[in-house]
């Protein structure tokens, strides 16, 4: 099959592609739920995602991810999409309700028959596979507090959560493993935390502000328990979050002691655990150093034990912080204002990227395994032409990242978001991030002229590396 392609010929910054090494990996990035459809086809169990969906008010256009790209039929077209964009790799993530319909029990073989196809595809196209176990759409069956097996309450409130996905990994290992040598297990475990269980914004929309936080435990137990059960079987493990560097609004000691509150939240509170075997301190928030009762003994041991392959980084913004203004938290989140915005609303600093990764490299020095970027991108107005915001987002954030690597920092891939536009969770379908424009009435695929940079690019890359 073949696609129309707009060429690129636009103006931007372009990386300095001999500070890329050669293997480097070039790669697109989606989730399941937002791509896939096929929602209760072929034995697929409700997500969290689907319920949540049907609340009024809770989508921006009542839109819901039942049809999203239709992937789950056209996936040869988004593979072949994939293959004449000339990527390496390809990061998407596995429904797990589409494997488990009620994230324990009986295994949906026609849900494993999916990905089992969808990754000799990717081979055959000479891509490699990097999934995601969990990108947020955990069942509906393990949030419901009547069938969680847990009076805790259902979901990731759950410690129970944590072992069935475990389980549920080694499924996955075992029938994809032989040719799939890498997985993640957790997406952005910060966001699902926040927006999910904290705020209510996303599924599973309870609104428990700090109370919210075992759902940040159980889910990094989760990942230490998959990670033991994947390295047991041979497979490399990475782990993905959403990491920000963080910007005192001024050099006083309120501004600088709430940013430093903000920065063990975000960043520190997922990866302290993983790297150093310890929870950061959260005395600014009155939190107890057992996160209400979700650590127990021998559970840092666990999030720590397995060794990582690689820290998955996704970057879209800084987040500036001054000193508190209301008394339930000990921050105030304040506006980059003096900068350019995505049609997201979010500020666009691609050094940001360089200060993450050199920030990181500082912080956790040997600790810290080889990083690899699965998300960064930008959301652009649908009628803007002919894509040169975007263009010029990527191009930047590369040179960023080659700025990062030219500091030492241990940087094996840049994983685009995303190959499709598509159902951008709580905005539903008013926010494109794809290389790749998507007309959902007709499911048309047109590729942009991003693609067409991001491929060029990615050519010029391998024919540098080839000399």
């Amino acid at each position: 099959m073949r696609f129309a392609h707009v060429r690129w010929r636009g103006c931007g910054v372009v990386p300095n592609l001999h500070d890329f090494p050669a293997g480097f990996r070039w790669g697109v990035s989606t989730a399941a739920y937002q791509i896939e459809g096929a929602v209760g086809e072929d034995g697929r169990g409700p997500s969290v995602w689907d319920v949540f969906v049907g609340r009024e008010g809770a989508v921006k256009g009542g839109h819901t991810g039942a049809v999203a790209c239709d992937h789950y039929h056209r996936y040869r077209e988004d593979v072949e999409l994939m293959r004449e964009l000339g990527v390496d790799g390809y990061r998407f993530s596995i429904a797990w309700p589409r494997v488990q319909p009620a994230g324990r029990g009986p295994v949906n073989q026609a849900g494993l028959g999916f990905y089992d196809r969808l990754v000799d595809e990717l081979l055959a196209a000479g891509i490699t596979p990097l999934p995601t176990l969990f990108h947020w759409d955990l069942p509906q069956a393990l949030e419901t507090p009547s069938n969680s097996g847990s009076a805790e309450g259902g979901g990731w409130l759950a410690r129970d959560t944590a072992y069935r996905f475990a389980e549920y990994a080694g499924i996955m290992a075992d029938r994809l493993g032989d040719r799939v040598p890498a997985w993640i297990t957790l997406n952005e475990p910060f966001v699902h935390t926040v927006f999910g269980y904290a705020l209510g914004v996303h599924a599973p929309g309870r609104a428990l502000m700090l109370e919210a936080l075992p759902t940040a435990h159980h889910q990094l137990l989760g990942h230490g328990l998959a990670a033991a059960a994947l390295q047991e079987r041979g497979l490399a493990v990475l782990i993905t979050n959403n990491l920000t560097p963080v910007w005192a609004a001024s050099d006083g000691p309120a501004d600088v002691a709430a940013a430093q509150a903000y920065d063990a939240l975000h960043n520190r509170l997922f990866t302290d655990p993983l790297l150093l075997g310890r929870y950061p301190d959260l005395a600014a928030f009155g939190v107890p150093d057992d996160l209400y009762g979700a650590v127990r003994p021998g559970d840092l041991d666990l999030i720590a034990g397995p060794r990582l392959a690689g820290l998955g980084v996704n970057y879209y913004n800084p987040t500036r912080i001054g000193a508190p203004t209301d008394p339930a938290l000990p921050f105030t989140q304040l506006d980059i204002a003096d900068v350019p915005h995505t049609a997201f609303g979010w500020p666009i600093v691609p050094d940001g990227l360089r200060q993450l990764l050199v920030g990181l490299k500082e912080l956790y020095g040997a600790a810290l395994p080889p990083i690899t970027i699965t998300e960064n991108g930008c959301a652009v107005a649908e009628e803007t032409v002919p894509d040169q915001p975007r263009i010029d987002y990527l191009a930047g954030h590369l040179d960023a990242l080659a700025a990062a690597l030219r500091e030492g920092v241990d940087v094996r891939g840049y994983y685009t978001w995303s190959l499709l536009d598509n159902f951008e969770w709580a905005e539903g379908y008013h926010q494109r991030f794809g290389l790749v424009h998507v007309d959902f009435e007709t499911q048309q695929r047109t590729p942009r002229a991003s693609y067409g940079w991001y491929r060029e690019l990615i050519a010029r890359h391998r024919l540098l590396r080839a000399g």
